[in-house]
């Protein structure tokens, strides 16, 4: 087992984390949290149960990605802005914007779209709002003020028809946060490619779901790789590479 940050030096976490080389398709990470009893929040949302390594590892996800993909629910919960990547990982943007742009996926567009997730980014990353041709016209026009808005899908978000929209803008290096819907929704589909899931050393109890769910109870089993696994102060970084669902990927 490997320690995150041992006496002599942290490991080369970007190469530990790279993506794989050449893709010319959508390649979809997901990034979770969850208690040693199986929740993934405290108190509805995911920062209860993170520490500094988490959010290391987080930030070098964000610095690896060509763009974030989020629910819209998660963006309200977890109080979402544009990303800021940390000085130390600016190398791994050369040749990209300064940091990922996040794309939500909001079927009503029940978003603040004055708000700074909307507002606040910079040019090159202006945030991407992907809903269906069902969101209200006017909705659709505020985002569109301050966002890029894609349309996938007729009567609601089609979340192949989203991942195939990023990847056909060249960003092909998707780092999913969730919710777990969303990532159920990738699961179901196979489009999952792989999932980092940190074990936080915290028993919550309560009522919190899992880190994936669905309006079934969940996706269909699916067999999983484990990459690597990495320790810090009773923290687990596990990386999992997902066998090939189901779905078609997108290109």
């Amino acid at each position: 087992m490997r320690q995150l940050c041992p006496p002599g030096g942290p490991p080369d976490l970007a190469a530990l984390y790279g993506y794989p080389t050449g893709l010319n398709r959508a390649w979809v990470r997901a990034n979770m949290i969850e208690s040693i009893d199986g929740a993934a929040a405290v108190d509805g949302r995911s920062g209860g149960l993170s520490g500094p390594a988490d959010r290391e590892v987080f930030g070098l996800l964000r610095a690896l990605a060509d763009v974030i993909l989020v629910g819209a629910g998660t963006a309200r919960a977890e109080k979402y802005r544009p990303a800021r990547i940390r000085p130390q990982w600016a190398g791994l943007r050369a040749g990209r914007p300064a940091a990922p742009p996040i794309a939500v996926l909001s079927g009503r567009l029940d978003l603040d779209l004055d708000g700074p997730l909307l507002t606040a980014a910079a040019p090159g990353a202006r945030t991407i709002v992907i809903t269906s041709a069902a969101a209200p016209a006017d909705r659709r026009a505020a985002a569109a003020a301050h966002a890029e808005v894609i349309l996938a899908g007729d009567r609601q978000v089609d979340v192949a028809a989203a991942v195939g929209a990023l990847a056909h803008r060249g960003q092909h290096r998707i780092l999913a946060e969730g919710g777990p819907h969303l990532l159920g929704q990738l699961a179901r589909t196979g489009l999952l490619d792989e999932l980092c899931v940190t074990v936080s050393p915290v028993l919550a109890g309560g009522p919190a779901g899992r880190i994936i769910q669905g309006p079934d109870g969940g996706a269909a089993p699916a067999r999983a790789e484990l990459a690597h696994v990495l320790a810090d102060r009773s923290y687990l970084f596990c990386r999992y590479l997902i066998s090939a669902g189901p779905g078609s990927r997108p290109d």
